[in-house]
């Protein structure tokens, strides 16, 4: 499964697998502003929480309570 987590509506995604293994990271120049690096670490950080926050709901949803959130392969 192709999981896309994202933050700052849409400016910075991460793409991950099932696995929770990050495969892209996608981040708009409109939110680079070497004066502000720090809002662009928090949009990565928030991008990826996203992701494996996806990621565990469709595991839960998939495998159901036996799951345990192990991952989806």
């Amino acid at each position: 499964a192709e999981i896309i987590g994202s933050a700052g509506s849409g400016m910075v995604t991460v793409t991950m697998n099932g696995k929770k293994e990050i495969s892209a990271v996608s981040i708009n120049p409109d939110v680079v502003d070497v004066d502000d690096i720090e809002m662009l670490e928090d949009l990565i950080v928030a991008a990826l929480n996203d992701g494996y926050s996806k990621a565990e709901k469709l595991s839960k949803d998939k495998l159901g309570p036996l799951g345990g959130g192990a991952g989806l392969f």
